[in-house]
C-alpha cells in the first residue's frame, strides 16, 4: 500500500471511528463515565435515554462524517473543490437525512441550506454561520492537499461560504484541514501537525465575516497545556471539559479534539476513546481529532475489528469508505487539482 493510500484511508476511517466511538457519550464527563462504569473502549449503542443519539446501533456514523463523506463524493464528481460542489454536497446530504425534520442538523446549515433553498447567493447564506458544522465536516479537503497547508487553508474557507462564512468558523475548519495537510507527510512529527493547525487557525480568523467569538489558535494552546499537565487522564479530561468545553462552539470543539490527540499522541484509536469520554458533543470532537490522528497514523495503525465493524455499518457502508478513498486519491494525482 502506497502512504498515500495509507494517509487518505487513515484519515477516512478516522473521521468515521471516533464519530461513532463518541456517539453514545452523554453531554455531562461525570453522566458518561457513571452510565458506563468507567471508560468507553468499544463501539457501543446510543443509550435509550439519550437527547439526540438514542436507537442507534453501535458502530454507527453520525452527521459528523456523512457530510465530511457527501463533501468528499461532490469534489470527485466536480473533479474539484469547489463553491458548486461545497453546496451540492451539503444539500445531497441534507436531503438524504430528510434534514427538514432530522435531529441531526446543526443550526448553522440548517440556517444556510434553508437560505440556498430559496434560491439565495451561497456567499450570502453562511454570513450566520459560527457552529461548528464547518469543522467537522472538513477533512476531505486537508486529505486532498498532502503536504500544502496554505493550499488547504484556502480551499477550507471556501467549503465554508455557503453555511458557515465566518470568520470563527472558518478558523476551526482551517485548523483541521491545515493539520490533516501536514500529517499527511511520511516521517512528520505530531509537534508539527499541530503547529500547521495552529497557523491554520491564525490564517482562517482573517477570512469570512467578523464574528464574536476567542480565538481557535488559543484555545489549542490551553487545551494542549491542559493535557500535558499533572493529574490522572480522567482528571485532565475534566479540566479539557470545564475550561475548554465541548458544545457546538467552534473554539471549544476544535481546541478539544486537538487535546485530545496530543493527549492520546497521536493514536487513532485512544484519541478515540478520549473523545468519547470527554463527552459534550463528543462524536463531532472524535470525528476531528481522529480523522488528524488517521491520517498522521496511516490506515496500518488500526486494529482489523475497528474496520470491520465501521465497514458493517449501512450508512457508512452506503458511502463506501474505500471508494471515496479511491476517487480522492485520483483527485491528488490529477493535474487539475492545482490548475
Amino acid at each position: 500500500m502506497s502512504t498515500l493510500t495509507n494517509k487518505i484511508l487513515g484519515g477516512l476511517y478516522g473521521q468515521a471511528m471516533g464519530d461513532a466511538w463518541g456517539m453514545p457519550a452523554y453531554f455531562d464527563i461525570d453522566q458518561t463515565w457513571e452510565a458506563y462504569g468507567g471508560w468507553i473502549t468499544e463501539f457501543l449503542p446510543g443509550p435509550a435515554d439519550h437527547p439526540v443519539h438514542f436507537g442507534l446501533p453501535a458502530g454507527r456514523i453520525t452527521d459528523d462524517s456523512e457530510q465530511a463523506f457527501s463533501l468528499a463524493q461532490a469534489f470527485i464528481r466536480h473533479g474539484e473543490v469547489s463553491l458548486q460542489a461545497a453546496v451540492e454536497g451539503i444539500m445531497t446530504w441534507y436531503d438524504r437525512v430528510g434534514g427538514d425534520t432530522s435531529p441531526y442538523v446543526g443550526p448553522s446549515t440548517r440556517r444556510g441550506v434553508n437560505a440556498l433553498k430559496r434560491g439565495d447567493d451561497p456567499h450570502t447564506t453562511g454570513l450566520w454561520g459560527d457552529t461548528n458544522g464547518a469543522p467537522m465536516r472538513i477533512s476531505p479537503v486537508g486529505l486532498l492537499h498532502p503536504g500544502d497547508p496554505m493550499g488547504a487553508i484556502e480551499d477550507a474557507a471556501l467549503v465554508c461560504i455557503p453555511t458557515h462564512n465566518t470568520n470563527v468558523a472558518i478558523s476551526g475548519a482551517c485548523a483541521v484541514a491545515s493539520a490533516i495537510a501536514i500529517a499527511m507527510m511520511d516521517n512528520v512529527s505530531l509537534d508539527t501537525v499541530i503547529s500547521a493547525g495552529i497557523l491554520g487557525a491564525e490564517l482562517g480568523r482573517k477570512k469570512g465575516r467578523a464574528w464574536l467569538g476567542p480565538s481557535v489558535a488559543r484555545r489549542i494552546h490551553m487545551a494542549i497545556d491542559i493535557v500535558e499537565g499533572p493529574g490522572s487522564e480522567l482528571a485532565r479530561l475534566r479540566d479539557l471539559y470545564n475550561t475548554i468545553g465541548t458544545s457546538l462552539s467552534v473554539p471549544e470543539t476544535v481546541g478539544s479534539a486537538f487535546g485530545v490527540l496530543v493527549m492520546a499522541k497521536g493514536d487513532p484509536k485512544q484519541t478515540a476513546i478520549y473523545a468519547a469520554n470527554l463527552s459534550g458533543d463528543a462524536d463531532t470532537v472524535g470525528a476531528i481529532a481522529c480523522a488528524i490522528a488517521g491520517a498522521y497514523a496511516g490506515i496500518e495503525a488500526f486494529p482489523q475489528e475497528i474496520l470491520a465493524k465501521l465497514d458493517a455499518d449501512e450508512v457508512a457502508a452506503a458511502y463506501n469508505i474505500r471508494a471515496i478513498s479511491s476517487g480522492l486519491q485520483s483527485l491528488i494525482d490529477s493535474p487539475s487539482l492545482d490548475s
